[in-house]
């Protein structure tokens, strides 16, 4: 359910004090770096700049004027390049691309060099990188309030909003209260940043990954922190079908990621059984959901269930990077449209 915004009260709601909107002057690292009050001001800010764009409701309005971003991307992308440069240019903003060709990261300059550069002519650091130790060194040197995680290894914490603001579109704002979702496949950093923030959202999840394939321990241990503290669930098996009885959305993701190529054939024979199909759709809840934050590969899901548009999520999944990631932009610089 989205909220109807008039434009008198978007342009009002823009005098809030800076120190009044979650997440201004933070880093966006993890969603287990956030709070539940962050994560619930994100996805109420993506859904308000939603509405606001959708019914043309924003012209002239550039929140981010004069505010330019440097987008670091060691990892080719889709989605995640497009829906930033897009998002981030309607607020105002400057997006500017840097590929590892396009500058001297770790090559003929060192990472705190290069962190050291950036933060004079830009307000914030996107980075889509191979590693973690990338991330933190970032966050360390730019300060707070400059870098947003776009990926790395170990977490890709932007897809968790727009997987979690498209599930909202289907069951109301607070619906993944009480429902429970389910992943099939690789425990890597989407399901690491998808079960916690789900978590936080008092859902119940059940993960299901192949011997060796398991989450980390550290994710795991924050996952069950906040199952003590607010009574929710979460379930780990190497069973699919088990994982997906009674689930009200399923998730996958590829198997081989990025720079696992060699290992095609190896993890392909390793995830058999995990393919989601419409038997494993079958033990799910009536009028349940699937979602893929793409790109998707045929063994991972069976073509009747990605195609088929009264189970499959995965176009909305797929816009709801734009207004997840111009929310993150507005709100770490002390922005709201609500």
């Amino acid at each position: 359910m989205l909220r109807q915004l008039s434009k008198v009260s978007v342009f009002k709601s823009a005098t809030r004090s800076f120190s009044t909107i979650p997440l201004s002057n933070k880093n966006f690292l993890s969603i287990s770096s956030i709070t539940s009050v962050e994560l619930r001001h994100l996805l109420d800010e993506a859904a308000s700049l939603k509405n606001l764009y959708k019914n043309e409701e924003a012209v002239d309005y550039s929140p981010l004027k004069g505010k330019s971003m440097a987008m670091i991307f060691e990892k080719r992308s889709t989605r995640t390049r497009v829906s930033t440069e897009t998002g981030f240019t309607k607020l105002g903003g400057h997006p500017l691309f840097l590929s590892s060709q396009d500058i001297q990261l770790n090559v003929n300059e060192s990472l705190y060099d290069t962190s050291k550069v950036l933060t004079r002519f830009n307000d914030l650091i996107l980075a889509r990188v191979n590693s973690n130790s990338t991330i933190e060194t970032l966050a360390k040197e730019c300060g707070e309030g400059r870098v947003i995680n776009a990926l790395c290894d170990m977490y890709h914490p932007l897809q968790t909003l727009a997987d979690l603001m498209t599930l909202e579109e289907q069951w109301g704002r607070g619906g993944c209260k009480g429902k429970t979702l389910a992943w099939v496949g690789d425990g890597n950093n989407v399901i690491h940043d998808l079960m916690v923030g789900f978590l936080l959202l008092e859902g119940n999840v059940n993960v299901a990954t192949p011997v060796g394939y398991e989450c980390h321990p550290t994710v795991l241990s924050r996952c069950a922190e906040i199952v003590e503290e607010n009574g929710t669930r979460l379930t780990t098996t190497a069973d699919a079908k088990e994982a997906c009885t009674g689930a009200d959305v399923v998730v996958t993701d590829t198997w081989v990621s990025m720079g696992e190529e060699d290992m095609y054939k190896k993890k392909v024979a390793e995830f058999a059984g995990y393919q989601v199909n419409k038997d494993l759709m079958s033990v799910t809840n009536p009028d349940s959901k699937f979602m893929h934050c793409l790109p998707r590969h045929q063994e991972e899901v069976h073509d009747e269930v990605f195609y088929d548009e009264n189970v499959s999520l995965v176009w909305d999944e797929a816009e709801n990077r734009m207004w997840t990631v111009m929310a993150v932009c507005m709100a770490m610089q002390g922005k709201t449209s609500m």
